[in-house]
């Protein structure tokens, strides 16, 4: 590859911003980005929108000239014990909200367990409900990325591997989280996970984490070696989106909020990084 600058596109977690989406897409469009991910509005979490709220973002969403990234669904983000044909029919539901919303991307987690059951012992059921949800994304024609969040089966760069090449599916794709990956103590994340995870990679979600601690911080201030897995995706000839997940206010099992101006300032250090390794963003 040459040096010369390559573009992504610029997208961020709306309600890390305001529950409410017309402040979510202000503070975006301030900040240059023309695209939002969208995981709830109103309070409200994309899987439990109804259709009037629906239609409603929807046509805020087209009044804005605002395209969406990805659906930031909470599928896999419940007990591996539960009877999975629930969480099927939570993901049909957010199927429909992507079709709405104009996109085909949708966040997918790998389950939880229960305190004191051993990560080994879910991975057959684990695979089993990975191999469901992406069922019914092939027949659906989205595309599912998995998120490697705290404290699911695939929170580090092995088991994430495992698990995509395990369900083996075109409709299986992943997301990166450097911030995730230093909190489940892998302390150097691209260099013991990006060469592994790269050829599944289709999406990268931006924050960053101090090993210490654990505690979330603005992009390159931590441990997570986000400028070295930029400069690496420029290389690779990446062009896709950047999503701005800051988490610098609160985090939970469900999400995390930071507010306007602690989101702006992960946005300015995240451009500072982009800037240092030659990508533009749109």
């Amino acid at each position: 590859m040459t040096d010369s600058a390559v573009t992504w596109t610029l997208s961020g977690f709306g309600d890390e911003i305001d529950p409410d989406p017309a402040i979510q897409i202000a503070v975006l469009k301030a900040l240059d980005a023309q695209h939002i991910e969208v995981r709830s509005a109103w309070g409200t979490n994309v899987v439990d929108l109804d259709d009037d709220q629906l239609a409603q973002l929807a046509t805020m969403l087209t009044d804005a000239g605002m395209g969406v990234s990805a659906i930031a669904s909470p599928i896999g983000k419940v007990d591996v014990s539960l009877d999975p044909d629930l969480e099927v029919e939570r993901l049909k539901r957010i199927i429909r909200v992507a079709h709405a919303l104009g996109t085909d991307s949708i966040r997918v987690f790998s389950f939880f367990r229960g305190e004191g059951v051993s990560v080994d012992s879910t991975r057959d059921a684990v695979m089993v409900r990975m191999r469901m949800l992406a069922t019914e994304a092939e027949r659906e024609k989205v595309t599912l990325l998995h998120e490697n969040e705290k404290d699911i089966y695939g929170d580090t760069p092995e088991r994430v591997l495992d698990l995509v090449e395990s369900v083996g599916s075109p409709a299986l794709r992943l997301a990166w989280d450097s911030a995730n990956f230093v909190q489940v103590g892998v302390t150097h994340p691209h260099d013991d996970g990006y060469a592994l995870l790269r050829p599944y990679l289709d999406y990268l979600q931006v924050k960053d984490a101090v090993a210490a601690t654990g505690g979330v911080v603005p992009a390159g201030e931590g441990d997570g070696q986000v400028l070295k897995t930029i400069t690496a995706l420029k290389d690779d000839g990446y062009t896709g989106f950047a999503s701005l997940e800051p988490h610098l206010d609160e985090a939970h099992a469900l999400g995390g909020f930071s507010g306007p101006a602690a989101f702006g300032q992960a946005a300015r250090a995240f451009a500072g990084l982009l800037a240092e390794a030659g990508v533009s963003t749109r």
